[in-house]
């Protein structure tokens, strides 16, 4: 038994309904995930910006970011995450990984590393998505434990955004009367968040990962067809790490970040075509549309970012 379905008589098409309340829910886990990383990150960010005169309308402009839209950018995540399949979504965390180990290795701990935080966004829901189906496969109950899942993962956001309303709000008004025990902790600590993302990340990617291998290798009935897949998608990333590299050289406007991702998804798409399967083609696509809606989202944070 692996969902609510098998608690019920088996009626025509409700196996299919189920397992799309699995791929809802999944997906949901996936957008609070992004939700909590974004929420964080704004609440760092505007700190750093209040404390420093030069930067003042960069705080306005975080500041000015409409919370309303917040609930609504979950459900379009979670709508993405959930009609893309596992295997395009786990090429997607493993193409990120190589970026993120390319990236970190090349810059150091350098001011670019929050950046990198919010390019991670839809990698970082595909890689819970990942992570979810991997844990939870023939689990008993798989629905119910998914839905408790997304639950917490909610109640994550939810708070992490009522945290950020309220820095946004009221920080510098309590930082300096002294009076509210959340601002001063975030004023002691609040240069911690980066290094708390960092092993967040850095565990969720671990686990990503793993499942992300064993979710394609589970396709393959031999190593030769294995290695015909690999091949050529290795050649690929390796190819488009290189050419991100140099783009983010060249240029330090906000263009790359756009084009690399016109580019990334191009590649898979080719890829692909040749390699995968005609479902495969069409998550790309929808994956390209779930990169776009986070980078647009997340523009005030990211011209932040470029600026620090």
């Amino acid at each position: 038994m692996s969902s609510l379905g098998s608690w019920l008589p088996a009626f025509p098409g409700l196996g299919w309904g189920w397992a799309l309340l699995d791929a809802f829910l999944q997906g949901l886990v996936g957008a609070c995930a992004v939700s909590v990383l974004c929420s964080l990150l704004k609440v760092y960010l505007y700190i750093q910006c209040l404390n420093n005169p030069e930067r003042q309308a960069e705080k306005d402009a975080i500041r000015a970011q409409r919370a309303v839209l917040d609930p609504l950018h979950v459900l379009v995540l979670t709508g993405v995450l959930a009609l893309v399949g596992s295997r395009v979504a786990a090429l997607v965390v493993l193409e990120f990984s190589l970026r993120a180990v390319s990236t970190i290795l090349s810059l150091g701990k350098g001011a670019h590393s929050s950046q990198l935080y919010l390019l991670c966004q839809y990698s970082l829901g595909c890689g819970m998505s990942c992570g979810l189906s991997f844990l939870l496969e023939g689990a008993p109950h798989r629905s119910w434990n998914l839905l408790l899942a997304a639950g917490l993962a909610g109640l994550l956001a939810l708070q992490c955004q009522r945290l950020a309303l309220h820095v946004c709000a009221l920080y510098g008004l309590h930082s300096r009367e002294r009076y509210c025990g959340l601002c001063i902790l975030l004023l002691s600590d609040g240069h911690r968040i980066p290094a708390l993302l960092r092993r967040a990340l850095a565990l969720a990617f671990a686990v990503a990962d793993l499942a992300a291998v064993e979710l394609i290798n589970r396709d393959f009935l031999s190593a030769t067809e294995a290695v015909r897949f690999w091949t050529p998608l290795t050649l690929c990333y390796a190819l488009l790490v290189v050419y991100m590299q140099e783009e983010a050289r060249q240029s330090a406007d906000g263009g790359p970040v756009f084009r690399t991702v016109l580019v990334r998804m191009g590649g898979l798409f080719v890829l692909l075509l040749t390699v995968g399967r005609w479902s495969d083609v069409l998550h790309v696509l929808v994956s390209l549309l779930g990169e776009l809606w986070c980078l647009l989202r997340a523009g005030v944070l990211l011209e932040s970012c470029r600026r620090q």
